[in-house]
């Protein structure tokens, strides 16, 4: 059973340092329509499993009163390429519903857009880079509770960084990691030059 559980552990952290690498890498570039949002229908069996749990509750919104951001969070999994899905709204924020909840502990990540779209609305995450260490943030969650983080770091990264510190951890704490995009925009590649984290640990 031992040896089991071990290997279960070692394939859990090789999927995540493949996954996590290639969702950052390519995550967020502006999108030429925006959609309403949903839950996508993939991963609403997901959904279905999560409520079973009535002690863990699922976040709704995010608050972050420093940057002026209370946005609606929408629930996504990975897509058919194996990267992080991203938010359909510009306002809103994504949660990957297939780590870790707001408050659990482990790393629950959120992403968020950045950059201005082409119909010149801007994205919830623009001013993210303005939080600084000691800085609060807030998860209300569908029963009514409200999580509370506080920045402990923001980190750049290359495109090709291992980022798998974003994905997960192992220091039996509750963390709260945000991502959104940073640098110069590169047309080509329709990207931009960096990821932008910030990372932050339930009080």
């Amino acid at each position: 059973m031992q040896l089991k559980t071990s290997f279960k552990k070692i394939l859990l952290v090789v999927v995540i340092l493949g996954l996590s690498l290639l969702s950052l890498f390519l995550l967020f570039s502006p999108k030429e329509t925006i959609q309403s949002n949903t839950i996508p229908s993939t991963v609403n069996a997901n959904v279905a499993l999560i409520k079973e749990q009535p002690d863990c509750g699922l976040p709704m919104r995010l608050r972050i009163s420093a940057i002026n951001v209370d946005a609606q969070i929408e629930y996504v999994g990975l897509t058919s390429d194996g990267t992080m899905d991203v938010p359909k709204n510009p306002a809103n924020v994504a949660w990957l519903m297939t780590g870790e909840k707001p408050g659990e502990n482990g790393s629950a990540v959120i992403a968020g857009h950045y950059g201005a779209w082409k119909n010149g609305e801007g994205s919830v995450f623009d001013n993210l880079y303005k939080l600084n260490k000691g800085d609060q943030l807030f998860v209300e969650d569908d029963q009514g509770a409200i999580i509370s983080f506080v920045v402990s770091e923001k980190r750049e990264y290359d495109p090709t960084a291992n980022v798998a510190d974003v994905f997960a951890s192992d220091d039996g704490k509750s963390h709260l990691n945000l991502i959104t995009c940073d640098g110069t925009w590169n047309n080509a590649a329709k990207s931009y030059s960096k990821r932008l984290v910030v990372f932050a640990e339930k009080e």
